[in-house]
């Protein structure tokens, strides 16, 4: 999701506290993680400003946002699947529910 909020203004930048506000239920060591999980593999780059507190802002690379359109395809899938997944796992979870149930 980071990959999709970053795409959105490219190639501006988004400071952390905005990404934060634009992924709802992320928290700030998750998405901090993968920020830098994304900066070290070459995805976002990064740039502080030295003031007090530090001003963090980040950009997609170029081979960032190459990855944009495939990730755009894979949450189109998902999205137009959610229905099938969601039965799938209502399926999965009766199923477990007899799983390790003493027989009678």
């Amino acid at each position: 999701m980071a990959v999709k909020v970053l795409a959105e203004p490219f190639p501006g930048e988004v400071r952390f506290a905005e990404l934060q506000r634009r992924m709802a239920g992320v928290s700030q060591k998750t998405l901090s993680v993968t920020l830098q999980g994304l900066t070290r593999d070459g995805l976002v780059s990064r740039r502080v400003e030295p003031t007090v507190p530090p001003r963090v802002h980040y950009r997609l690379t170029e081979l960032g946002l190459s990855l944009e359109a495939p990730l755009a395809m894979v949450r189109n899938w998902a999205e137009e699947r959610v229905a099938e997944i969601d039965r799938a796992n209502e399926l999965s979870g009766e199923q477990s529910a007899y799983v390790g149930r003493p027989e009678r």
